[in-house]
């Protein structure tokens, strides 16, 4: 495993539920922290995040100071003329974020969701090398 994969870390503590954060959320609704699986090709780092019900018109991605920051959001279904008896799993939003390595191109992420998985492309920086002119003096 490389350096910079070892730079990815989760969020603290992997509860099942958002607790303790230090931002405010602003909908009165649990938050779970998606599972998530991170590879790394010598090309990219890969992030795939299990996430039911989060479409691409509700996941909210966003990169800043090197922290990726996932939010998807799932508004419960209803079936009318019924009310829920007994339910054995609860529906809400996702929250997760990872601080990344400053080696990766920020201007070519790609995301793509399809049935629940949310998959990111991370494609890493072409290393910058410059020759420094020495001058005598």
């Amino acid at each position: 495993m490389s350096e910079e994969t070892r730079d990815i870390q989760s969020q603290e503590g992997q509860k099942q539920e958002v607790a303790g954060s230090s931002a405010e959320r602003t909908r009165d609704r649990v938050a779970f922290v998606p599972r998530a699986d991170i590879y790394e090709t010598n090309e990219a780092i890969v992030v795939v995040a299990d996430m039911p019900g989060v479409n691409e018109s509700s996941v909210e991605i966003a990169l800043e100071q090197n922290v990726l920051t996932i939010n998807g959001y799932v508004e419960p279904s209803t079936v009318d003329g019924y009310h829920l008896a007994y339910a054995e799993y609860r529906v809400g939003d996702y929250q997760r974020s990872f601080t990344i390595p400053n080696k990766v191109d920020q201007e070519k992420i790609e995301a793509t969701v399809s049935n629940g998985m949310l998959r990111l492309y991370l494609p890493k920086a072409e290393p910058v090398s410059k020759k420094i002119a020495v001058k005598a003096g």
